[in-house]
């Protein structure tokens, strides 16, 4: 793949409503051509599933990870599984790891009585899904791609980190919001004109309440899953069980993977273990010496670890559909 292409790639994956204008000034180059290359992208699936990143914890909700074992055998089984899986209200996320999990699906609710109802309820209608562990997520930590591209004008285009969950004051949303935010959880790339049109609500409306949750902090960002299969390139979860940690030495850890272009996401959980770090690379022995330098540079806090390969998402949001059904209230 050309440089520009995976510069392009790097930009438009990490701002998914940016501008063809702003992207043909960025890279001096015609509107046209922008345009074209990203029509390609998207029909080749090279990127898709695009998605607004919404702070479910100013929801109140609580994410829940469950790691499924021997989920299907086969290719049908697991189709007709991630269907199913798909169509449930509580479901946001939807991937594939290859390893001691198979299937991983993430669920947002108000409680941990809800969460136990609905997997109960999952593990009913799909016997397969029998053999899980589950992890409780507390924070994220989304990092750019930055390894696509060495070229520091565009990593200063992007956020250096965003930071979803952890303990929020639940915000009391308008109606109004909550239409705009069903309406970008559906299609997070309308434009405002589409967007005032779908929610019933003047455009002037519109442009206030996206303010309102910006400003509120409630949407952080627009963007697209990578086929990393497609552009070669590995994806890898490394799971941690930290031991003796204390303030200063998870400060580090913190600006450790700060500092680490191939490390994407962060996650603080509780549960079997306490962190898990997403690395990307084309280059998959960097991989491993990432690994084992994180290993070795936080040895005194590191009790166990794991890692497992990333194989494809099926579907990734941040705020269940349920929300939006109309028998349920606003703040649940």
């Amino acid at each position: 793949m050309t440089k520009i292409k995976k510069e392009l790639i790097f930009i438009y994956t990490e701002n998914a409503r940016i501008k063809i204008k702003e992207l043909a000034k960025l890279f001096k180059e015609s509107s046209q051509r922008i345009k074209y290359s990203l029509n390609v992208f998207e029909k080749e699936r090279v990127i898709y599933n695009p998605y607004c990143i919404f702070d479910y914890s100013y929801f109140g909700l609580i994410l829940f990870r469950v790691y499924f074992k021997g989920a299907y055998i086969s290719e049908k089984d697991k189709s007709e599984i991630i269907k199913k899986l798909y169509e449930n209200e509580y479901v946001v996320s939807i991937y594939e790891l290859s390893g001691e999990f198979d299937l991983v699906v993430e669920i947002q609710s108000p409680n941990p009585s809800r969460f136990n109802k609905v997997l109960k309820n999952l593990s009913t209608t799909i016997p397969t899904l029998s053999n899980y562990k589950i992890i409780l997520n507390l924070v994220t930590h989304m990092y750019p791609h930055l390894y696509l591209t060495n070229e520091d004008y565009l990593h200063s285009q992007v956020p250096s980190q965003i930071i979803i969950g952890g303990d929020r004051s639940i915000e009391n949303f308008s109606s109004n919001e909550m239409t705009v935010t069903n309406n970008l959880l559906n299609n997070p790339k309308m434009w405002i004109k589409t967007l005032a049109k779908q929610s019933n609500l003047h455009t002037k409306t519109v442009k206030s309440v996206l303010q309102n949750l910006n400003e509120k902090k409630v949407i952080k960002g627009f963007k697209y899953v990578i086929d990393n299969n497609k552009l070669n390139i590995y994806k890898f979860r490394l799971f941690l069980k930290l031991h003796n940690l204390i303030k200063d030495r998870e400060k580090d850890l913190m600006e450790y993977m700060l500092k680490k272009k191939e490390i994407v996401q962060a996650h603080k959980t509780v549960g079997d273990w306490d962190l898990e770090i997403d690395i990307e690379s084309p280059d998959k022995i960097l991989i491993r010496k990432l690994t084992i330098e994180i290993r070795e540079s936080f040895k005194d806090i590191i009790e166990t670890f794991n890692i497992m390969e990333f194989y494809q998402y099926y579907k990734k949001s941040y705020l269940p559909s349920y929300l939006f059904n109309p028998i349920q209230s606003t703040n649940p």
